[in-house]
């Protein structure tokens, strides 16, 4: 391994808060030089350099535990919707090993990264499936099940809760991950989070290690989420609810 990659990652995790086994040190490595070696051959990310990749991406993705009153709250079933090259719902496995991570992406290129690097570090409690989030969320085994749900994904919050806030059981948490300003856009999801049946309890403000600013948004499923949604394909995005 490299010993720049390995000090810096661990620095950084320990301003986290989180300490990290030699194996858990490695699969990050490993999982590092597979993100470099397949976006050769297809669009994975654009962050490919070491140092970003450590902050940009790992440690962006376990600051879940930044945002939760008890690192023991990060436990059971996770799904990690619009997961791309596996941010954050990887990183969260390596660091939570206990918990059973799903990872729903609508590229079928990417799903094959995805069950190649779960294969190749390790990692079992962990599967990758193929579908639209507006999809997925209308799927009876996947609806209203799990404990967490996560996304990193570029779309506005209200149309990311009709995404995922079905997914999520009674008393479970949607916490999507934003940078720059909130304030409009937590306006505009206050209607669409109600609809769906959640509760926003919070959100948490803090720097990564290189400056950058994000925000955790942590919302509660209070009770199921009415049937009718999520609504058929393209319709959140295109007309986000209010």
């Amino acid at each position: 391994m490299n010993e720049e990659f390995v000090a810096r990652l661990k620095r950084e995790m320990s301003e986290m808060g989180i300490s990290l086994t030699g194996k858990q040190t490695e699969q990050f490595y490993h999982y590092f030089e597979m993100l470099v070696e397949w976006n050769k051959v297809m669009n994975l990310t654009a962050i490919t350099e070491m140092n970003d990749v450590i902050t940009k991406h790992f440690i962006d993705s376990v600051s879940l535990i930044r945002a939760v009153k008890n690192p023991a709250e990060i436990s059971g079933s996770l799904v990690d919707v619009g997961t791309g090259a596996g941010f954050p719902g990887i990183p969260l496995k390596i660091v939570f090993p206990d918990l059973d991570v799903t990872l729903v992406d609508s590229l079928g290129k990417r799903i094959r990264f995805l069950e190649t690097c779960a294969e190749e570090n390790g990692l079992s409690g962990i599967r990758a499936i193929h579908a639209r989030a507006e999809d997925f969320g209308r799927m009876k085994e996947h609806r209203e099940v799990y404990d967490i749900c996560v996304s990193r994904a570029v779309a506005n919050l209200a149309t990311l809760s009709e995404y995922c806030i079905p997914l999520v059981k009674k008393g479970g948490l949607f916490a999507p991950y934003k940078s720059g300003k909130l304030e409009k856009e937590m306006q505009m999801a206050d209607g669409a989070v109600k609809k769906l049946s959640g509760k926003i309890e919070n959100i948490t403000e803090f720097r990564l290690p290189n400056g950058d600013e994000r925000k955790i948004v942590m919302i509660r499923k209070m009770t199921a989420t009415p049937k009718i949604y999520p609504r058929k394909a393209g319709t959140p995005s295109k007309d986000p609810l209010h």
